[in-house]
């Protein structure tokens, strides 16, 4: 795996494409008109969501998570908080984490319904997609994109010196073609073929196509 992320850093070419004019300026018109305007339309959904979790799991609503953006710069991506944070589930965590480790699995932690830290309430945020949905204000703010690469976590990016990997030419976004294909039920660094495919061909049209198959792709994942 860590072979195939270096092979494609490696193999792409040095210099980027000229972008067109979408990439440079009506992908970003579209990212901002698109984010405020569902920011409008989901306001009772994030505020439902944000009351739920606060009643169920407590404070802080929001879950913060250090990622790697366009350039390499990382920055603060938010959730809704979907799991406990009391000590004792810690340090459950924390045991099951070095298990993990000692196996090379950690990676597929997140995923697992045994985490001590999972709620009836988090697996339905996940499932449906709805922890995701205050990534709309890293839209606004031009963290992320509403279509691109998956953000992948700084410490992997790190661990791996992937920081000038071509995945980064673009901003990272709230959906992607790895996430509405078939493989993104699988973990991320798994598939950057699927992003670097993407990143080499980046149109308006693409992007309505990948936007408009995400709703059936959360679907998919719903009902899984």
């Amino acid at each position: 795996m860590v072979r195939q992320l270096r092979r494609t850093g490696r193999e792409a070419p040095a210099a980027a494409p000229s972008p067109t004019w979408y990439e440079r300026r009506g992908k970003r018109a579209l990212d901002l008109a698109g984010a405020v305007v569902l920011l409008i339309a989901l306001w009772p959904v994030l505020a439902g969501v944000a009351v739920a979790v606060r009643i169920v799991l407590g404070a802080p609503v929001l879950f913060r998570q250090s990622r790697v953006g366009r350039g390499g710069a990382a920055f603060t991506l938010y959730k809704f908080r979907t799991m406990k944070t009391d000590r004792r589930v810690r340090a459950e965590r924390r045991a099951q984490d070095r298990a993990r480790d000692r196996a090379g699995d950690r990676r597929k932690t997140h995923k697992s319904t045994a985490d001590p830290r999972h709620t009836p309430l988090g697996r339905f945020l996940r499932r449906s997609s709805l922890d995701e949905l205050p990534q709309l204000w890293n839209v606004v703010r031009g963290d992320m994109s509403l279509v691109g690469p998956r953000p992948e976590l700084t410490e992997v990016v790190d661990r791996y010196g992937l920081r000038e990997h071509p995945r980064h030419r673009v901003r990272p976004g709230l959906t992607g073609r790895w996430q509405v294909s078939a493989r993104g039920d699988g973990l991320l660094h798994e598939h950057v073929d699927v992003d670097l495919a993407y990143v080499a061909r980046i149109t308006l049209l693409r992007d309505l196509a990948i936007l408009l198959a995400t709703p059936a792709a959360v679907l998919r994942r719903t009902g899984s």
